[in-house]
Protein backbone atom coordinates (compact mmCIF):
# COMPACT_ATOMS: atom_id res chain seq x y z
CA UNK A 1 0.00 0.00 0.00
CA UNK A 2 3.33 2.35 0.51
CA UNK A 3 4.43 2.17 -2.14
CA UNK A 4 1.54 1.93 -4.32
CA UNK A 5 0.74 6.07 -2.50
CA UNK A 6 4.71 6.40 -2.85
CA UNK A 7 4.12 5.94 -7.10
CA UNK A 8 0.86 7.65 -6.77
CA UNK A 9 2.54 10.42 -5.40
CA UNK A 10 4.94 10.53 -8.25
CA UNK A 11 2.81 10.69 -10.64
CA UNK A 12 0.57 13.39 -9.49
CA UNK A 13 3.88 15.28 -9.14
CA UNK A 14 5.07 14.52 -13.08
CA UNK A 15 1.45 15.45 -13.96
CA UNK A 16 1.53 18.28 -12.49
CA UNK A 17 4.96 18.97 -13.96
CA UNK A 18 3.68 18.50 -17.45
CA UNK A 19 0.91 20.58 -17.08
CA UNK A 20 2.56 23.45 -16.20
CA UNK A 21 5.07 23.25 -19.15
CA UNK A 22 2.57 22.44 -21.52
CA UNK A 23 0.38 25.21 -20.67
CA UNK A 24 3.18 28.14 -19.50
CA UNK A 25 2.47 31.38 -21.83
CA UNK A 26 5.33 31.50 -24.67
CA UNK A 27 6.06 34.91 -25.71
CA UNK A 28 8.85 36.26 -28.65
CA UNK A 29 11.74 38.14 -27.67
CA UNK A 30 12.52 41.80 -29.33
CA UNK A 31 14.96 40.16 -32.16
CA UNK A 32 11.58 38.77 -34.67
CA UNK A 33 11.21 42.58 -34.62
CA UNK A 34 14.02 44.11 -34.97
CA UNK A 35 14.83 46.07 -37.75
CA UNK A 36 11.32 46.78 -38.74
CA UNK A 37 9.96 50.43 -39.24
CA UNK A 38 6.13 50.89 -39.16
CA UNK A 39 4.33 52.30 -42.29
CA UNK A 40 1.22 53.88 -41.18
CA UNK A 41 -0.38 53.61 -44.60
CA UNK A 42 -0.27 49.91 -44.46
CA UNK A 43 -0.51 49.88 -40.29
CA UNK A 44 -4.65 51.62 -41.68
CA UNK A 45 -4.90 49.01 -44.15
CA UNK A 46 -4.42 45.87 -41.21
CA UNK A 47 -6.63 47.90 -39.01
CA UNK A 48 -9.71 47.72 -41.59
CA UNK A 49 -8.81 44.22 -42.78
CA UNK A 50 -8.78 42.80 -38.99
CA UNK A 51 -11.88 44.53 -37.67
CA UNK A 52 -10.82 45.92 -35.21
CA UNK A 53 -13.47 48.71 -34.74
CA UNK A 54 -15.88 46.15 -35.18
CA UNK A 55 -15.19 44.56 -32.12
CA UNK A 56 -13.61 47.04 -30.06
CA UNK A 57 -15.20 50.19 -30.69
CA UNK A 58 -18.40 50.91 -28.29
CA UNK A 59 -21.66 49.03 -28.85
CA UNK A 60 -23.57 50.96 -31.77
CA UNK A 61 -20.33 53.40 -32.32
CA UNK A 62 -20.90 54.99 -35.29
CA UNK A 63 -18.82 57.50 -38.07
CA UNK A 64 -15.61 58.65 -36.51
CA UNK A 65 -16.65 57.15 -33.34
CA UNK A 66 -15.73 53.96 -34.40
CA UNK A 67 -11.69 54.95 -34.33
CA UNK A 68 -12.27 55.01 -30.40
CA UNK A 69 -11.41 51.74 -29.15
CA UNK A 70 -13.08 51.80 -26.24
CA UNK A 71 -14.34 48.58 -25.73
CA UNK A 72 -17.51 46.92 -23.78
CA UNK A 73 -19.10 45.13 -26.53
CA UNK A 74 -20.01 41.61 -25.71
CA UNK A 75 -19.77 38.36 -27.23
CA UNK A 76 -21.58 35.31 -25.90
CA UNK A 77 -20.44 31.78 -26.18
CA UNK A 78 -20.98 28.12 -24.86
CA UNK A 79 -18.02 29.13 -22.72
CA UNK A 80 -19.30 32.17 -21.14
CA UNK A 81 -19.46 35.75 -22.14
CA UNK A 82 -16.81 37.69 -23.65
CA UNK A 83 -16.52 41.17 -23.28
CA UNK A 84 -13.93 43.21 -25.91
CA UNK A 85 -11.69 45.50 -23.60
CA UNK A 86 -10.12 48.69 -24.04
CA UNK A 87 -7.45 49.08 -26.82
CA UNK A 88 -7.40 52.77 -27.20
CA UNK A 89 -3.82 54.89 -26.85
CA UNK A 90 -5.07 55.50 -23.31
CA UNK A 91 -1.48 54.54 -21.34
CA UNK A 92 -3.82 53.61 -18.64
CA UNK A 93 -6.94 51.69 -19.62
CA UNK A 94 -6.18 50.69 -22.95
CA UNK A 95 -2.81 50.07 -24.88
CA UNK A 96 -0.75 52.92 -25.35
CA UNK A 97 2.17 51.85 -23.17
CA UNK A 98 2.61 48.76 -25.24
CA UNK A 99 4.94 47.86 -27.21
CA UNK A 100 4.89 47.04 -30.69
CA UNK A 101 6.61 43.22 -29.05
CA UNK A 102 3.79 43.30 -26.77
CA UNK A 103 1.03 43.46 -29.84
CA UNK A 104 3.06 40.65 -31.39
CA UNK A 105 2.95 38.42 -28.46
CA UNK A 106 -0.62 39.34 -28.00
CA UNK A 107 -1.58 38.46 -32.00
CA UNK A 108 0.54 35.66 -31.89
CA UNK A 109 1.05 34.16 -28.91
CA UNK A 110 -2.34 35.01 -27.35
CA UNK A 111 -0.24 36.36 -24.50
CA UNK A 112 -0.60 39.97 -22.55
CA UNK A 113 2.31 42.17 -21.58
CA UNK A 114 1.64 40.72 -17.69
CA UNK A 115 2.46 37.47 -19.16
CA UNK A 116 -1.37 35.62 -18.79
CA UNK A 117 -3.29 33.84 -21.62
CA UNK A 118 -5.77 35.81 -23.62
CA UNK A 119 -8.58 34.01 -24.58
CA UNK A 120 -8.89 33.15 -27.82
CA UNK A 121 -12.19 34.74 -28.32
CA UNK A 122 -9.67 37.17 -29.14
CA UNK A 123 -8.62 35.11 -32.62
CA UNK A 124 -5.36 35.47 -32.48
CA UNK A 125 -5.43 31.60 -33.75
CA UNK A 126 -6.29 33.76 -36.82
CA UNK A 127 -3.90 36.60 -36.16
CA UNK A 128 -0.48 34.20 -35.35
CA UNK A 129 -0.26 33.97 -39.68
CA UNK A 130 -0.48 37.96 -39.73
CA UNK A 131 3.50 39.02 -40.19
CA UNK A 132 5.61 41.03 -38.04
CA UNK A 133 5.75 43.84 -40.29
CA UNK A 134 2.22 44.24 -40.30
CA UNK A 135 2.18 44.30 -36.52
CA UNK A 136 4.71 47.13 -36.18
CA UNK A 137 2.67 49.33 -38.49
CA UNK A 138 -0.77 48.28 -36.79
CA UNK A 139 0.75 49.07 -33.47
CA UNK A 140 1.70 52.42 -35.05
CA UNK A 141 -1.38 53.23 -36.52
CA UNK A 142 -3.24 52.36 -33.11
CA UNK A 143 -1.49 54.92 -31.19
CA UNK A 144 -2.86 57.73 -33.59
CA UNK A 145 -6.07 56.82 -33.02
CA UNK A 146 -8.26 58.68 -30.12
CA UNK A 147 -7.68 57.76 -26.26
CA UNK A 148 -10.71 56.54 -24.31
CA UNK A 149 -10.46 56.09 -20.58
CA UNK A 150 -13.34 53.67 -20.16
CA UNK A 151 -12.38 50.53 -17.73
CA UNK A 152 -12.73 47.14 -18.96
CA UNK A 153 -15.73 45.07 -18.56
CA UNK A 154 -14.59 41.36 -17.04
CA UNK A 155 -15.27 38.27 -19.10
CA UNK A 156 -18.15 36.05 -17.31
CA UNK A 157 -16.88 33.16 -17.29
CA UNK A 158 -17.61 30.01 -15.06
CA UNK A 159 -15.37 27.22 -13.34
CA UNK A 160 -13.64 25.90 -14.90
CA UNK A 161 -12.92 27.94 -18.46
CA UNK A 162 -12.21 30.87 -15.89
CA UNK A 163 -8.54 29.28 -15.00
CA UNK A 164 -6.75 30.98 -17.44
CA UNK A 165 -3.53 28.57 -16.99
CA UNK A 166 -5.75 25.86 -18.91
CA UNK A 167 -5.44 27.52 -21.73
CA UNK A 168 -2.05 26.51 -22.51
CA UNK A 169 -3.37 23.16 -22.93
CA UNK A 170 -5.61 24.64 -25.97
CA UNK A 171 -3.11 26.42 -27.62
CA UNK A 172 -0.96 23.43 -27.53
CA UNK A 173 -3.74 21.67 -29.11
CA UNK A 174 -5.09 24.17 -31.30
CA UNK A 175 -2.18 27.26 -31.83
CA UNK A 176 -0.23 27.06 -34.85
CA UNK A 177 0.04 29.07 -37.95
CA UNK A 178 -0.16 26.58 -40.65
CA UNK A 179 -2.03 28.18 -43.65
CA UNK A 180 -5.43 26.03 -44.01
CA UNK A 181 -5.60 25.87 -47.71
CA UNK A 182 -1.94 24.76 -48.74
CA UNK A 183 -2.85 24.09 -52.75
CA UNK A 184 -1.26 25.95 -55.95
CA UNK A 185 -1.82 29.59 -55.31
CA UNK A 186 -0.86 32.47 -57.76
CA UNK A 187 -0.09 36.06 -56.28
CA UNK A 188 -3.83 36.88 -56.50
CA UNK A 189 -4.89 33.76 -54.48
CA UNK A 190 -1.79 34.01 -51.90
CA UNK A 191 -2.89 37.57 -50.94
CA UNK A 192 -6.31 36.70 -50.85
CA UNK A 193 -5.72 33.78 -48.75
CA UNK A 194 -3.71 36.36 -46.13
CA UNK A 195 -6.63 38.33 -45.64
CA UNK A 196 -9.21 35.36 -45.02
CA UNK A 197 -7.10 33.36 -43.06
CA UNK A 198 -5.03 35.41 -40.93
CA UNK A 199 -6.12 39.52 -41.13
CA UNK A 200 -9.64 38.98 -42.04
CA UNK A 201 -10.14 35.76 -39.72
CA UNK A 202 -12.94 34.62 -41.70
CA UNK A 203 -13.02 30.83 -40.31
CA UNK A 204 -13.45 32.18 -36.98
CA UNK A 205 -16.77 32.19 -37.37
CA UNK A 206 -17.47 30.30 -40.70
CA UNK A 207 -16.26 26.96 -39.98
CA UNK A 208 -17.78 24.88 -36.88
CA UNK A 209 -15.76 24.53 -34.10
CA UNK A 210 -15.16 20.97 -31.54
CA UNK A 211 -16.36 20.61 -28.00
CA UNK A 212 -13.45 22.51 -27.13
CA UNK A 213 -13.79 25.50 -28.70
CA UNK A 214 -11.03 24.96 -31.62
CA UNK A 215 -11.43 24.98 -35.39
CA UNK A 216 -12.65 22.07 -37.50
CA UNK A 217 -10.31 22.90 -40.64
CA UNK A 218 -11.45 19.63 -42.43
CA UNK A 219 -15.19 21.80 -42.37
CA UNK A 220 -13.24 24.77 -43.33
CA UNK A 221 -15.70 27.98 -44.38
CA UNK A 222 -18.67 25.57 -44.57
CA UNK A 223 -20.78 27.57 -41.95
CA UNK A 224 -21.48 27.43 -37.95
CA UNK A 225 -23.60 27.97 -35.76
CA UNK A 226 -23.61 31.13 -34.38
CA UNK A 227 -21.94 30.70 -30.78
CA UNK A 228 -24.31 33.38 -28.95
CA UNK A 229 -26.98 30.64 -29.97
CA UNK A 230 -29.00 32.69 -32.72
CA UNK A 231 -29.11 31.75 -35.88
CA UNK A 232 -25.91 30.63 -37.74
CA UNK A 233 -22.51 31.45 -40.44
CA UNK A 234 -23.53 30.03 -43.42
CA UNK A 235 -21.48 27.94 -46.11
CA UNK A 236 -19.14 30.11 -48.27
CA UNK A 237 -17.44 27.23 -50.35
CA UNK A 238 -17.85 26.65 -53.55
CA UNK A 239 -20.32 23.79 -52.71
CA UNK A 240 -23.03 26.16 -51.46
CA UNK A 241 -21.98 29.77 -52.85
CA UNK A 242 -22.65 29.73 -56.12
CA UNK A 243 -21.40 33.76 -56.54
CA UNK A 244 -19.02 35.17 -58.97
CA UNK A 245 -15.83 36.53 -58.35
CA UNK A 246 -17.69 40.22 -59.81
CA UNK A 247 -20.32 38.95 -57.31
CA UNK A 248 -18.50 38.70 -54.15
CA UNK A 249 -16.53 42.04 -54.77
CA UNK A 250 -19.42 43.57 -55.04
CA UNK A 251 -21.10 42.59 -51.78
CA UNK A 252 -17.50 43.36 -50.13
CA UNK A 253 -17.96 46.89 -51.48
CA UNK A 254 -21.43 47.79 -51.12
CA UNK A 255 -23.06 44.56 -48.60
CA UNK A 256 -25.73 44.06 -51.54
CA UNK A 257 -25.96 40.60 -52.65
CA UNK A 258 -26.74 39.27 -56.14
CA UNK A 259 -30.46 39.04 -55.12
CA UNK A 260 -30.33 42.60 -54.18
CA UNK A 261 -30.58 41.83 -50.01
CA UNK A 262 -28.07 42.94 -48.52
CA UNK A 263 -25.37 42.41 -45.39
CA UNK A 264 -26.29 42.10 -41.98
CA UNK A 265 -25.54 41.71 -38.22
CA UNK A 266 -21.65 41.56 -37.51
CA UNK A 267 -21.13 40.81 -41.56
CA UNK A 268 -22.40 44.40 -41.98
CA UNK A 269 -19.67 45.68 -40.09
CA UNK A 270 -17.12 43.50 -41.98
CA UNK A 271 -18.50 45.08 -45.35
CA UNK A 272 -17.67 48.57 -43.94
CA UNK A 273 -14.39 47.84 -43.06
CA UNK A 274 -13.48 45.81 -46.53
CA UNK A 275 -14.70 48.84 -48.13
CA UNK A 276 -11.58 50.34 -47.04
CA UNK A 277 -9.29 47.99 -48.98
CA UNK A 278 -8.49 48.52 -51.97
CA UNK A 279 -10.31 46.95 -55.06
CA UNK A 280 -7.47 44.50 -56.00
CA UNK A 281 -7.96 43.07 -51.80
CA UNK A 282 -11.45 42.72 -51.93
CA UNK A 283 -10.68 40.82 -55.17
CA UNK A 284 -7.79 38.87 -54.05
CA UNK A 285 -10.56 37.44 -51.08
CA UNK A 286 -12.75 36.42 -53.63
CA UNK A 287 -10.56 34.82 -55.84
CA UNK A 288 -9.53 33.53 -52.75
CA UNK A 289 -13.07 32.13 -51.74
CA UNK A 290 -13.34 30.85 -55.07
CA UNK A 291 -10.26 27.67 -55.41
CA UNK A 292 -11.41 27.34 -51.42
CA UNK A 293 -12.26 23.40 -50.82
CA UNK A 294 -15.56 22.32 -52.02
CA UNK A 295 -17.57 21.34 -48.14
CA UNK A 296 -20.94 20.12 -49.63
CA UNK A 297 -24.04 21.94 -47.27
CA UNK A 298 -25.28 19.05 -44.23
CA UNK A 299 -28.41 17.65 -45.75
CA UNK A 300 -31.75 19.28 -44.35
CA UNK A 301 -33.45 17.29 -41.31
CA UNK A 302 -36.71 15.70 -42.05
Amino acid sequence: MRRFLLFLVVLIVIGAAVFWWITKPVTASAEVLEGIEPDLAQGELVFYAGGCASCHAAVDASGEDKLVLSGGQGFASPFGTFYAPNISSDPDAGIGDWSALDLYNAMHNGVSPEGSHYYPAFPYASYIRATPEDIVSLHAFLQTLPASDAANTPHDVGFPFNIRRSLGGWKWLFLNDDWVVNADLDPVQTRGRYLAEALGHCGECHTPRNALGGLETTKWLSGAPNPAGRGSFPNITPGALDWSEADLIEYFTSGFTPDFDSAGGHMALVVQNLAELPEEDRAAIAAYLKMVPVVEPEPADG
